[in-house]
């Protein structure tokens, strides 16, 4: 009988793993606690460590310049979709 595969929380991975990046507490202890694997813990950490910084990275300005980007596009292709039903509706007729 195989085992169906856990799976879990973006919240309960960052939770556990910043638990194990602070160190108060071993590794092994972490994962008897919240019934995970040592490595999956490990990995977790290192995974927060790694990318961690990302979340510091990005500034206002980068935010606003891609929602521009995106509303931009979406203008554009509102004007597409209103030239092409003007031109349906005086072929229909």
């Amino acid at each position: 009988m195989s085992r169906k595969r856990r799976s879990f929380s973006a919240q309960f991975k960052f939770k556990v793993a910043l638990e194990a990046a602070k160190e108060a507490k071993t590794i092994s202890e972490l994962a008897s606690e919240h019934g995970v694997h040592p490595t999956v813990i490990t990995r977790w950490k290192q995974q927060l460590i790694k990318e961690g910084a990302a979340i510091f990275s990005h500034s206002p300005n980068d935010d606003q310049q891609k929602g521009q980007a995106v509303e931009a596009d979406l203008f554009e292709q509102i004007g597409r979709l209103k030239m092409e039903l003007e031109w349906l509706k005086k072929k229909v007729t």
